[in-house]
């Protein structure tokens, strides 16, 4: 079985506007399902292959403080 799943998920949002693509992360994030996972994953490779080295930079500095805030 050949699964991509880029592809699935690039068909799956191809036409979604930003309040769909908005309410596709939050419901992935809420549900809290592993197998979302992989899609949430996907749409992070999008926004990062796709953001300039200083947006790359703030999404770093966001992670290690939410990395920060959770170990607390």
């Amino acid at each position: 079985m050949d699964l991509n799943i880029r592809k699935a998920i690039y068909a799956n949002i191809s036409n979604n506007n930003q309040e769909q693509l908005e309410a596709t992360i939050v419901d992935a994030i809420n549900n809290g399902e592993e197998k979302m996972l992989p899609g949430l994953g996907v749409l992070f490779e999008l926004i990062w292959n796709h953001s300039d080295e200083s947006k790359k930079q703030e999404m770093i500095s966001s992670l290690e403080d939410g990395i920060q805030s959770d170990l607390s």
